[in-house]
């Protein structure tokens, strides 16, 4: 049975919905599901904008199938190469062998990559400002190369002032019934998996973003249409902003992440004192997370996210504790940069991994590493206390 749902009087969406994969990419876990979406415009022309993955191959085909009836499949129009949008082009030319490919020619390079030579492929490459005429409609297309592949182009409808984004502005959690984000509680329910969507697919990239992020504000822009998530035509600006944030790496919010990891629980208790002592010096929006138990990728969302980042960590085998290395090299991959930092190591017979984290820390852009970096043999004494107050202090007054 078909489940396409109309967005305008002539563009649908045709995706659909995974609530069974656990991993996105293999790598971040959703537990809430992913969804893939893709349009068709039946215009004079009938263009469909990009695929699906091969989990929802089968609804999208009915679908497609259901929406066109006896008509020709003329244009379809390729912004993102990856295969969760991708993966059902090959069954869609060979059922539909007359339509044409649209596309950059990186992406043109990709489709021989991935499925081969068709036969009598037809494909018009597109670059920066060009347009398809479609009977109502008028498409343009504007390059945004690594945001997140360098294949990528959005689309732009001039009649209905919708910019079809690839992956930008898209979101982890799959549809149900309502497919737009005013018909949901964003804020709430969703915003965590949009930022973490961001920061961690997309967020190594924020230059390239900043740049289509100004190419869309030549743009008149009266709706958003995302690969993954909840259409865009209310509030449009709000989340811009969010964007805008999270690609110039400038915190959301004055907060304080602690991260720990601690084997016997005696670098625990120290970050939870610490945690403690910002309290008492009103510091309102303090979390506090075990780096073991917390996957990296919600943790480098909410290093975009706060303002302050504080890092205990065992030594372990002479080394930084094994998950806290892990967040701090997914950081640095991820590019954070503006932030300001606190430092706690624990060793029994080497505190080293305080020294080392400073050197992976240093090595990214503008990370302010406030004193003193506290040094526990074993456990906190009474005689380290001042040294904790006076890490509160220093990351308070700087809040």
């Amino acid at each position: 049975m078909y489940q396409h749902r109309a967005i305008t009087e002539d563009l649908y969406w045709i995706g659909g919905n995974d609530r069974r994969l656990a991993l996105f990419e293999n790598v971040y876990p959703i537990p809430r599901g992913v969804s893939y979406n893709a349009y068709l415009l039946m215009d004079e022309k009938t263009v469909l904008l990009d695929t699906v993955d091969k989990s929802v191959s089968d609804v999208f085909l009915e679908n497609l199938e259901h929406l066109l009836g006896e008509r020709q499949l003329d244009y379809v129009i390729v912004n993102h190469m990856e295969p969760d949008h991708c993966a059902a082009l090959g069954q869609v030319l060979h059922r539909y062998p007359e339509a044409v490919v649209v596309c950059t020619q990186k992406a043109l390079d990709m489709i021989g990559q991935f499925f081969g030579a068709f036969p009598a492929l037809r494909s018009q490459t597109v670059k920066e400002g060009d347009t398809l005429t479609t009977g109502r409609h008028t498409l343009s297309f504007v390059m945004a190369p690594m945001v997140h592949w360098p294949e990528v182009m959005v689309t732009y409808d001039a009649a209905d002032k919708i910019l079809f984004s690839a992956d930008a502005f898209g979101t982890f959690g799959a549809l149900g019934g309502n497919l737009f984000a005013d018909e949901i509680p964003f804020e709430s329910q969703w915003l965590e998996d949009a930022r973490r969507y961001y920061t961690n697919i997309v967020g190594k990239y924020g230059p390239q973003v900043q740049a289509l992020l100004k190419k869309a504000a030549s743009l008149e822009i009266q709706m958003l249409c995302p690969l993954h998530g909840p259409i865009w035509r209310e509030n449009i600006g709000w989340f811009l902003d969010k964007y805008m944030h999270w690609s110039s790496y400038t915190p959301e919010e004055s907060a304080v992440m602690i991260a720990y990891g601690s084997v016997y629980g005696n670098t625990e208790a120290a970050a939870f004192l610490l945690a403690s002592r910002l309290a008492e010096r009103g510091v309102r929006n303090v979390l506090l997370y075990d780096v073991s138990v917390t996957h990296p990728s919600l943790l480098v969302a909410e290093a975009f996210r706060c303002s302050h980042l504080i890092f205990a960590s065992a030594t372990y085998n002479a080394g930084i504790f094994p998950c806290m290395e892990t967040l701090l090299l997914e950081l640095k991959a991820h590019s954070l940069k503006n932030r300001t930092i606190g430092l706690l190591d624990n060793g029994t017979w080497a505190a080293t991994a305080g020294n080392q984290m400073r050197t992976v820390l240093e090595s990214m852009q503008n990370m302010t590493i406030l004193e003193p970096v506290i040094h526990i043999k074993s456990a906190l004494t009474e005689a380290q206390l001042p040294e904790l107050d006076a890490l509160a202090d220093a990351v308070a007054a700087s809040l």
